[in-house]
């Protein structure tokens, strides 16, 4: 009896290949650990490194933009091939080529340089959908499942604040190139844990990457991005980068759609693009990001420091009040969430959020005048619970359990570049509306919450066309 009990016991902490479940969380939020540094690590560094390399604000901003958009290209077709070269020899690789990139950056004396290193750590993109991938691979109970989801994924909404407050203590006391030589550090020991800790898992499809439509869909996608983000400049932005990348970003996704017909082993088969698991689940994932992204990152930490309006919280202030309570919220809720979505359900615990977030927006409408600092603590804090700790988690979910199970890592890349194309469509068209509407010192909050909702209620209504993932859930319903 007692050796019995003690056999359950140990197959209960072990995955499917006999590997320790908690070796291989270990291994997958180290890699996690090492994407979300790359990813804001660097944010209270960057008017030092305007003011070390001689350049203005926008010239490193486009450092950041380069960062996002390699990671949302990368993303598209790694995932994929971590399918057929195997998952853990590639997301080593892309860990082994973010430490590569942080490497150079640490020997940045020009903007070039630092320029070209971002773009190499954007290899770190498809970290989180391919360890949610290995991780499914390996823990096919859906309430364990889901857990372990929950806390991989919530790493990705930042690790309580801590990010910030290292790079902004590592910058003041030993200048922007410490951050980076931290971000390969940690790139490295990500990458050896992964390799020693994980166990290799491939695909039941492991034909040859589709390199003709992954070049294709590349160009579209980061065509796209460019456009979006030199539009995002309104009033400074080059209209002939604008049309022309859009151009581009046209004619490529039709040369891809083409392409895709004739190929025998397409990157995304045509039939699984117009099925509603992708079609939905990718508009819902833009159209979350564009409802929460900019007022989260932009709207309301300037709320928070206009003056006019009576708040006058200072930069460090902004990250205690709102940037980290948003950041700790979500990670505590989401593995929470993920174990809830097993039994509950994906789709309806992925509308509750979205439904949470909204009534965060209305709230920053209907007190952006008048109330007090406190109010935009319990904003975050709502935010984070709604948003990061459940939207996000659902939407990161759900690319994973929806995905083809001979390709699972097509759906996941297609994703997480809809993440990043509705980041830059919130800054895009929230900013845009925020400016039309400064009439008042409140009106252009007001308006762009009101317009941050309006994305929201337009991902809600898309969510109804998610389909159920059945093997991912315990209850029927």
């Amino acid at each position: 009896m007692i050796n019995t009990k003690v056999s359950t016991m140990v197959s209960v902490s072990r995955s499917r290949s006999g590997s320790p479940v908690v070796t291989l969380l270990i291994a997958l939020l180290s890699a996690c650990l090492a994407f979300q540094l790359n990813a804001s690590m660097l944010s209270p560094a960057l008017v030092s490194i305007q003011r070390e390399l001689a350049v203005d604000a926008g010239a490193v901003a486009a450092t950041q933009t380069a960062f996002f958009t390699a990671a949302a290209v990368f993303s598209l077709f790694l995932p994929r091939l971590a399918d057929i070269a195997g998952r853990r020899r590639v997301l080593c690789g892309a860990l082994l080529l973010m430490a590569a990139g942080c490497l150079l950056a640490t020997l940045a004396s020009n903007i070039a340089v630092l320029f070209l290193g971002r773009v190499i750590q954007g290899a770190s993109g498809p970290v989180i959908p391919i360890a949610l991938v290995m991780l499914r691979a390996e823990v096919t109970e859906p309430k364990k499942y889901g857990t372990l989801m929950g806390v991989v994924t919530a790493v990705n909404g930042g690790i309580a604040g801590f990010d910030a407050l290292l790079g902004g203590y590592l910058v003041t006391h030993h200048g922007f190139h410490a951050i980076f030589w931290t971000m390969a550090a940690v790139a490295i020991a990500a990458a050896v844990l992964v390799r020693f800790l994980c166990p290799e898992s491939y695909a039941e499809d492991r034909r040859r990457l589709d390199t003709a439509g992954t070049a294709l869909l590349v160009v579209a996608v980061g065509a796209a991005l460019v456009s979006l983000d030199e539009l995002g400049k309104l009033a400074g932005a080059l209209w002939g980068i604008v049309l022309g990348t859009a151009v581009l970003a046209v004619a490529a996704f039709v040369t891809f759609w083409r392409v895709e017909k004739r190929v025998t082993a397409p990157l995304v088969p045509l039939a699984q693009l117009r099925e509603r698991s992708t079609w939905a689940l990718v508009s819902t994932t833009a159209l979350t990001l564009g409802g929460v992204f900019a007022v989260m990152n932009g709207i309301l930490p300037a709320l928070a420091q206009d003056s006019a309006l009576g708040f006058r919280l200072d930069a460090e202030e902004v990250s205690a009040l709102i940037l980290t309570p948003y950041a700790v919220a979500g990670l505590l809720v989401g593995p929470l969430a993920g174990r809830l979505a097993a039994g509950f359900g994906y789709q309806r615990m992925l509308r509750l959020g979205v439904a949470g977030a909204f009534a965060g927006m209305l709230a920053v409408a209907f007190g952006a005048q008048g109330t007090a600092t406190v109010f935009l603590f319990f904003v975050a804090v709502w935010v984070g619970v709604t948003y990061a700790g459940v939207a996000n988690i659902m939407l990161n979910g759900l690319g994973v359990v929806l995905s083809p199970p001979d390709r699972p890592g097509s759906l996941p890349g297609l994703n997480t570049g809809a993440f990043n194309i509705g980041a830059g469509l919130s800054f895009l068209v929230v900013y845009a509306v925020q400016g039309a509407a400064s009439s008042t010192p409140a009106a252009g909050y007001v308006a762009a919450a009101l317009c941050s909702a309006v994305f929201l209620v337009a991902a809600f209504a898309v969510s109804f066309a998610i389909p159920r993932p059945v093997a991912a859930e315990v209850t029927a319903r």
